[in-house]
C-alpha cells in the first residue's frame, strides 16, 4: 500500500475512534505577550499577579520552559506546528506574508489536527463584553486556510470539546505610541490604579541596564502591564468558571517569547527565550499520573512541546517526524537535555544566533559579523527608550560593567553562562579556564553542531537580498532612522 495512503487511514480511523469517545477535556490556551519570569508566583515583588498565581497554586509551574526564537511570529510558526521554524523555513522575522510558501508536507497546525479529532477551534478577543485578547497569530505562513474556525466565546458552550485561545495584548504597555500611554492613563485610572505596584523608586532594573531615571521608569512601567495582564486573565477565568466550563477545561498559561524590554525580546539571552508556563488540569477528568497540583516542574521543555502535549490531552498521537515532544499525559516521552532557540532577520536587521540551554548553562553562537545588541533595529530603537540613552552614555564615557561590555560586544562570537549561579547572565564564561566551565563550553558546543545537522537548520541559505530589502524602507517608514545610523559608515 502507497506509505501516504497508509498514513492517512491511519490517521483517520484514530479520528473516528477519537470522535466516537463520549467526553473529552476543552483545551483553553492562555498566550502572554512577551514575558518572561515576572509573576509573583515565580518570585517577582513588585507586581501583582493573584489570578496566574492562584493558577500556579492549583496547577503546574513549570520554569525551564523555552522558546524557539526571541521574537513573535517565528516562535509562534514553531509552536503552532510542533516544528522548529529553522526547519521548516519559517525563521525570519515576517517572512512568507506575501508568496505562495506552504508548510512542508505533512507540517500542519494545531488547530487543523484537532479540528480532524472534533473540536471546535477559536481564537477569543472578548469575553463577557471586555477586551481580553487581540486575536494575534503572527504565523509565518498564510496559506494554510483559516487557523480558527471562530472568535466568538458565547459559542464554546455549546461546541464542547473546544480548543480556545486567547492571546494577551497588555505587555506591550503602549510601547508604539506615548501620547496614546499618556490617554489611556486617563482613561484606566480609576481601573488600573490598584495594578500600579511598581514605582521607579521600588524597582530593580537587571544589571546589564545602566543606573539612569529612564531605566527605572520603563522598567515599573514594564512591571505594572504584566500585573494589567494578570487582571484581564482574572476575567477570563472568571467567566469560564460562571459558564460553567472550568471543572471540563485544561487550562495552560504560557508566553510566546521572552520579556518586553530592550535585551529580552530579539535576543538569544534567557530574558528573551525562558518564557513562564502553568497548566491546571479540570476537576472533572482524570489527571494523568505525572500531574501533581501545586507542584514545580523543573524539566526542559522547549514551547515547541506544547504542541504534541496539546495533541496528547486531546487524545490524538503525535504525528510521525513531529520534532515536538509530549511532556505531560498518559504518552509522557523522555525529558529533554537541552533546549535550543535560533534567532535569524529581525525587520531589516539580520543577525544569526544559535542558543542552547542544559539544565545550568546556556551557550550562545553569534555567526554575524558587527554589533550584536548596538545593531540598528528601527522598531526598537523608537519603541524602547533604554537603547538610545545607552547609545548616548557610551558615547559620553559614562558606561561601565556589564552595560558597556554589552554596547561593545560584536560578533562572531560566543557566550556562556552559568544560569544558577547568574540569572542576569553578565558574566560571560567562554574563557574561563576551570574545568567544569571547558566541560559544558565543549558538550554544548558539540549538543548545538548536532541539532543544527539533525534539524536541517536553515539559518545558513540567505535571503534574497529583494527580499530583505524593502524591510528597511518600510521600518524606516514606521520608525524613521536615528541620525548616528543614515550613513553605511555609520553602522
Amino acid at each position: 500500500m502507497n506509505r501516504k495512503l497508509h498514513v492517512a487511514l491511519f490517521l483517520a480511523f484514530a479520528s473516528a475512534l477519537i470522535a466516537a469517545d463520549a467526553k473529552r477535556p476543552n483545551i483553553l490556551w492562555l498566550v502572554g505577550e512577551n514575558i518572561t519570569h515576572d509573576l509573583g508566583c515565580y518570585g517577582e515583588k513588585n507586581v501583582r499577579t493573584p489570578n496566574l498565581d492562584r493558577l500556579a497554586a492549583e496547577g503546574v509551574r513549570y520554569t525551564r520552559v523555552f522558546s524557539t526564537n526571541p521574537a513573535c511570529a517565528p516562535s509562534r510558526s514553531a509552536f503552532m506546528v510542533g516544528m522548529y521554524q529553522t526547519t521548516t523555513d519559517t525563521h525570519h522575522m515576517r517572512s512568507h506574508r506575501a508568496d505562495d510558501f506552504r508548510l512542508p508536507p505533512g507540517v500542519r497546525p494545531v488547530t487543523h489536527r484537532l479540528k480532524d479529532a472534533g473540536y471546535f477551534t477559536a481564537n477569543i478577543k472578548t469575553v463577557g463584553g471586555r477586551s481580553v485578547g487581540t486575536g494575534k497569530l503572527d504565523l509565518n505562513y498564510v496559506n494554510e486556510g483559516p487557523i480558527y474556525e471562530s472568535d466568538d466565546w458565547s459559542a464554546l458552550k455549546a461546541r464542547q470539546p473546544f480548543f480556545a485561545q486567547i492571546n494577551s495584548h497588555e505587555v506591550e504597555y503602549d510601547i508604539y505610541d506615548r501620547q496614546s500611554a499618556k490617554k489611556e492613563r486617563v482613561e484606566w485610572v480609576g481601573e488600573r490604579e490598584h495594578v500600579k505596584h511598581a514605582t521607579p523608586e521600588n524597582v530593580t532594573p537587571p544589571p546589564y541596564y545602566p543606573e539612569h531615571p529612564i531605566v527605572r521608569q520603563e522598567w515599573a512601567r514594564y512591571l505594572n502591564s504584566v500585573s494589567g495582564m494578570d487582571r484581564r486573565i482574572g476575567w477570563v477565568l472568571e467567566q469560564l468558571r460562571a459558564d460553567g466550563l472550568e471543572d471540563d477545561t485544561i487550562i495552560v498559561f504560557f508566553a510566546d517569547n521572552g520579556r518586553q524590554d530592550a535585551r529580552g525580546i530579539h535576543w538569544c539571552y534567557d530574558s528573551g527565550l525562558r518564557v513562564p508556563m502553568i497548566i491546571k488540569w479540570p476537576k472533572n477528568f482524570p489527571a494523568p499520573s505525572d500531574y501533581r497540583p501545586g507542584t514545580v516542574d523543573e524539566r526542559i521543555i522547549s514551547l515547541i512541546d506544547l504542541n504534541a502535549t496539546t495533541l496528547g490531552f486531546a487524545g490524538v498521537p503525535r504525528p510521525p517526524m513531529m520534532q515536538s515532544r509530549v511532556f505531560l499525559g498518559a504518552r509522557t516521552e523522555p525529558a529533554r537535555t537541552y533546549a535550543f532557540a535560533a534567532r535569524d532577520r529581525i525587520d531589516e536587521t539580520v543577525q544569526r544566533i544559535r542558543s542552547v540551554h542544559d539544565a545550568r548553562y546556556h551557550y550562545i553562537r553569534t555567526y554575524t559579523n558587527g554589533p550584536t545588541f548596538a545593531s540598528l533595529n528601527r522598531y526598537k530603537e523608537k519603541c524602547f527608550l533604554v537603547i538610545p540613552l545607552m547609545r548616548e552614555l557610551l558615547a559620553q564615557g559614562k558606561l561601565s560593567g556589564p552595560p558597556l561590555a554589552l554596547m561593545r560586544r560584536t560578533g562572531p562570537c560566543e557566550e556562556l553562562y552559568d544560569t544558577d549561579a547568574d540569572r542576569h547572565e553578565i558574566k560571560d564564561l567562554v574563557t574561563s579556564s576551570q574545568p567544569e566551565h571547558r566541560e559544558a563550553l565543549a558538550r554544548l558546543r558539540a549538543a548545538l553542531d548536532a541539532w543544527i545537522v539533525e534539524t536541517g537548520d536553515r539559518g545558513a541559505v540567505p535571503e534574497p537580498p529583494e527580499v530583505v530589502a524593502p524591510f528597511e524602507k518600510e521600518m524606516h517608514d514606521w520608525f524613521g532612522t536615528p541620525a548616528w545610523a543614515k550613513t553605511p559608515t555609520s553602522r
